[in-house]
């Protein structure tokens, strides 16, 4: 007998593990997050959360806390390169990101929140949530598994008590030295430390030379010192990373608190602002992925299962949008309604994508000259900061995705270019609407359910999806347009989702379009309930 039985256990409680926990209780799914370090993170780390990240958080009621918690809206906007801080410009940009056009698909801004800043309000209302336990200076130490789940030893870090567990499945969000990826038979494709780097944490007062034009990076470039100051409050907090220390000929014994203030001093271009350095850490950059994200009842998530440099800020965002993808997922099979094959549309939807991003953020670095001193280039691919179809552009092929023969949209640019579409498998698109006397978001009416919207004629798909009964996760419908619950003042909706008045969509949890129909069907109960068997992989035998 275990001492602790639990559908999922999470082993990591970085911002993926964290995440993964509040969205499974969403999902009511109880679950244990382990996770080996005594409190969450205390430096900044990662920093950017791009904008489909927000409306996951904002879809998670978090939305209003990562933002207090993090730099306030007008404190960025820019990417800046400079010979020094406080010396010459060379160039200052508008990331392609913020764009009027691009934010017009978003009913959210990005957001600039230092991970340190980030994980205790995701902590919070994880703890809140009720279905999570979380449990810090504790590490899984072993771990097995067979066709019936996963069981191993969790171990207290204070104390040394082991404890015994049993999971039906295991989510390793441990971050890229994930000691479950390496005990799984994975194999990391791609390039293995393309470079290295140091971090430098500090206190400055800057304010005077950023106040004008507030930016998230401001790159210093100069002929022995290439170098990026990373805002984290915008005034006295900042880090200063040097990318390929090694081409310098520094080693990491090198960096003392003397060196890294004189490196700094160098980039400020002041050789005499006080500068207190609070911490230095190093590391290598990898550009590689998981070959499975999915091991029989183990799952890769986040950095366990795809390493990539930060140029572009892609590597929390897309470990939170894997576990929005897989939670839904496991629900759906914990409660009975869908086959365990459905799981396999996590690897066949996610990993795919994870390889196209970390191939992309490794282009951004070699483009910049990041990846070694003796490169000449200073300003970057125009794809970099703009990578929009990066960002909302994924359009999943798995069994949890039914075709309706529509074509995928060819663009000339994949990495930049995002044309919104309700073709099954894309995100479902951002119309604003009216419930009420409240302008909403039909992002708004996503969460942890089915979400099936109609045309205003379309009546009975309400009805049909009232008669299916319950499911999990649940299935809400609405129907838009005037006189209907949600009314569609622009008359943008129908467009935006390819559907005749008489029509209707069909959203899953993680927001893509699981299925279409243009227009009205003759039965639509027995639709909808053929869709369902094929989306939970279930056997279903016409009558």
């Amino acid at each position: 007998m275990s001492d602790i039985d639990i559908p999922v256990l999470i082993s990591g409680g970085g911002p993926v593990g964290l995440a993964a926990s509040l969205l499974l209780s969403q999902h009511g799914v109880p679950s244990l997050l382990v996770e080996r370090h005594p409190a969450t993170a205390l430096t900044p780390k990662a920093r950017g959360i791009n904008a489909r990240t927000m409306e996951i958080f904002r879809q998670c009621g978090i939305e209003a806390a990562v933002r207090a918690a993090g730099l306030a809206e007008g404190r960025l906007g820019l990417i800046v390169w400079t010979e020094s801080l406080a010396g010459a410009e060379i160039e200052r940009r508008v990331p392609g990101r913020a764009a009027a056009k691009n934010m017009a698909v978003t009913p959210v801004r990005n957001c600039l929140c230092a991970q340190d800043d980030l994980e205790p309000v995701i902590r919070r209302f994880a703890e809140a949530a009720g279905a999570g336990h979380l449990r810090f200076n504790t590490e899984m130490t072993s771990f097995s598994q067979d066709v019936s789940g996963v069981t191993g030893r969790l171990t207290d870090r204070v104390s040394g008590a082991e404890s015994r567990f049993a999971a039906r499945f295991l989510i390793s969000a441990e971050g890229a030295q994930s000691r479950v990826r390496r005990a799984l038979p994975v194999k990391m494709l791609g390039e293995e430390k393309v470079y290295d780097s140091v971090n430098i944490l500090f206190h400055a007062e800057l304010t005077q030379w950023v106040a004008q034009r507030p930016a998230a990076l401001y790159y210093v470039e100069q002929q022995d010192l290439r170098a990026t100051f990373l805002t984290i409050n915008g005034t006295d907090r900042w880090g200063f990373l040097i990318h390929s220390t090694k081409e310098y000929g520094w080693k990491p014994q090198d960096f003392t608190a003397e060196f890294c203030t004189a490196l700094i001093r160098k980039g400020i271009g002041l050789p005499d602002i006080e500068v207190t350095v609070l911490g230095v850490s190093h590391w290598e950059a990898s550009a590689i992925v998981a070959d499975r994200y999915r091991v029989g009842n183990v799952f890769l998530a986040g950095d366990a299962a795809h390493e990539m440099p930060p140029t572009g800020g892609f590597g929390l965002n897309t470990g939170v949008q894997d576990v929005h993808n897989l939670t839904w997922k496991i629900a759906a099979v914990l409660r009975g309604e869908a086959n365990d094959s459905l799981l396999d549309s996590y690897h066949d939807e996610r990993q795919p994508l994870g390889q196209f991003i970390t191939q992309n953020a490794l282009a951004n670095a070699v483009s910049m000259g990041r990846t070694a001193r003796q490169s000449s280039a200073v300003l970057p691919r125009a794809e970099f900061l703009n990578e929009q179809g990066l960002i909302f552009g994924a359009c999943y092929e798995s069994m949890a995705v039914l075709p309706d023969g529509t074509p995928k949209a060819v663009l000339d640019d994949p990495v930049t270019e995002y044309l919104q579409s309700a073709r099954p498998g894309c995100r479902a698109p951002h119309v604003w609407l009216r419930r009420g006397n409240e302008q909403i978001s039909t992002i708004d009416l996503m969460g942890a359910h089915f979400l099936l919207m109609t045309g205003a004629n379309g009546e009975p798909w309400r009805r049909a999806a009232q008669a299916i009964g319950q499911l999990w996760p649940p299935l809400v419908a609405h129907t838009i347009g005037e006189n209907a619950d949600v009314s569609d003042p622009e008359g943008n909706w129908q467009a935006a989702y390819g559907i005749e008045a008489d029509g209707a969509v069909l959203v899953r949890p993680d927001g893509y379009v699981a299925w279409r129909s243009r227009s009205a069907v003759a039965n639509p109960q027995e639709t909808l309930r053929v869709a369902f068997d094929r989306l939970f992989g279930r056997v279903h035998a016409i009558a």
